[in-house]
């Protein structure tokens, strides 16, 4: 980092907190700056200042890592629970660093929650203008047909809250239940189960299968993916991504082959395909003629 920064973005990038709860953080006196401490995120930093948290010294930012995890149901997406409750980051592997979630999943919701370890990747991934689609495969109590879902299409109101157009289509039905997939890209906190109930239908299991480009495929519930450096680069242009990492050798190039010369102009030239004629040993004496 070459240039200043905004404290609360510098504390995002080394993988922190979020920027929203840095500058928390930072209000609640727990953040230094080159031996002070500060109480307000107003203030950028440079690559010379020496920052703290909670007295210990700020940590170098990493490269931006992303992880794929399938989320089981009864975790809570959050750090902290206030009721005591397992968290996803309870149930990580020891060896995973410091991760964030990028967005959340309900209690009973499960499935697809990507991870990352940079607060910037997360606001990015979060933000609406990314406009990425996220599909939800959904399990509701009735029988609904495919007509009940056009107001989902078409976008709703619940409760003043303006909700954008879905996709939605009807997969099957399975006893008292059917299967449903949808699709949103706003993500508002409960959207899908308060669309569903709007409507008339009970969602009783609700999975996440894919966020943008990213797909929950085969992942066990409670298993963690990382994903490939080079894929952050080619999905999200994040050159950084791939910084550290070996370079691919490059193939050894094949000898070029020399094009055939012209023929030779020592003897007649016969037509293509046509057999040579066997040639006279020289020591052979010539025919009489008879």
């Amino acid at each position: 980092m070459s240039e200043t920064e905004r404290i609360a973005k510098r504390l995002s990038r080394a993988g922190v907190a979020s920027r929203r709860e840095a500058e928390r953080m930072i209000e609640a006196g727990r953040v230094g700056v080159n031996g002070k401490i500060i109480d307000s995120p107003a203030l950028n930093v440079g690559p010379a200042d020496k920052i703290t948290v909670d007295g210990a010294p700020l940590r170098d930012a990493e490269r931006p890592r992303l992880w794929l995890y399938h989320k089981p149901s009864g975790l809570v997406t959050s750090a902290r629970d206030e009721k005591g409750r397992e968290t996803v980051f309870d149930k990580l592997p020891e060896d995973m660093p410091r991760v964030m979630s990028v967005g959340r999943l309900d209690l009973t919701s499960e499935g697809l929650l990507l991870l990352t370890n940079d607060g910037e990747l997360k606001r990015k991934l979060e933000l609406p203008a990314t406009g990425w689609l996220r599909k939800y495969r959904v399990r509701v109590k009735g029988t609904p047909v495919d007509a009940d879902l056009a107001p989902l299409r078409k976008g709703i109101v619940i409760e003043g809250e303006r909700f954008q157009a879905m996709e939605a289509s009807l997969d099957r039905q399975q006893g008292a239940n059917a299967w449903l997939t949808v699709g949103i890209r706003e993500g508002k906190n409960r959207e899908i189960r308060r669309a569903m109930a709007e409507i008339g239908l009970e969602v009783n299991r609700l999975i996440r299968v894919s966020y943008g480009p990213f797909r929950l495929g085969e992942l066990k519930a409670g298993a963690v993916e990382e994903i490939k450096p080079r894929v952050l680069r080619d999905q999200l242009g994040l050159e950084a991504a791939v910084e550290g990492h070996a370079v691919a050798k490059e193939k050894p190039k094949r000898p070029l082959r020399k094009k055939p010369g012209p023929p030779r102009s020592d003897g007649p030239e016969r037509a293509p395909g046509r057999p040579a004629k066997p040639s006279r040993p020289q020591n052979s004496a010539p025919r009489r003629p008879r």
